[in-house]
């Protein structure tokens, strides 16, 4: 297998310097690996369309597919992307993935999500799989019955994390580099 590519995409309000995301951009890049943890437009305010304009030229500019790490909103960005036909990922891990009722207005432009379990099989030749908790206030229906279920997707469930973050106490989590390295699962905190 050749060198694996990354593209870390942040949700809402994007992702700081005590998030996991930051820490696992610092880590894959620590070992020479191609690692793309673009700012996407207007996180503040984003529109479904200038997010997906971005995450299409990111795709573009990388060498082949990458493995691809969302959280929040940009789990909603990726399934927007597959139902679209977008350029494909290697495998993507979508984490704590908001509902309607959990999201704030700002982000109407991405609801619905579309479940579309087939689109996103294509888009992801090695999988996806959804890392949730059963308390996320950001999706309390909760993500493994709203996103797992009807997309098919191997679901890893941790209890008690809330929305993942840094306020969950994700700073570090070397579970989600071992997935993002060598695919290994489950996914735990």
């Amino acid at each position: 297998m050749g060198r694996l590519s990354y593209l870390i995409l942040h949700g809402y309000q994007g992702s700081g310097p005590g998030h996991w995301q930051t820490w696992l951009a610092g880590r894959l890049r620590a070992t020479d690996a191609q690692v793309a943890y673009p700012d996407l437009p207007d996180a503040d305010q984003p529109q479904l369309r200038s997010w997906l304009d971005a995450l299409a030229r990111e795709l573009d500019a990388l060498p082949s597919a990458p493995v691809v790490l969302c959280h929040s909103l940009a789990c909603l960005l990726w399934l927007h992307h597959s139902a679209g036909g977008g350029s494909p990922a290697a495998r993507v891990l979508m984490v704590a993935p908001p509902s309607r009722t959990g999201a704030p207005e700002e982000l109407d432009s991405f609801f619905p999500a579309p479940l579309d379990a087939g689109a996103l099989r294509a888009s992801t030749p090695e999988g996806a799989r959804l890392v949730c908790s059963d308390d996320d206030p950001y999706c309390p229906e909760g993500a493994q019955r709203l996103y797992g279920r009807p997309l098919q997707l191997a679901t890893d469930l941790i209890p008690g994390r809330g929305h993942l973050n840094p306020d969950a106490g994700l700073g570090p989590w070397p579970e989600v580099e071992l997935w993002a390295r060598e695919g290994v699962a489950p996914i735990t905190a």
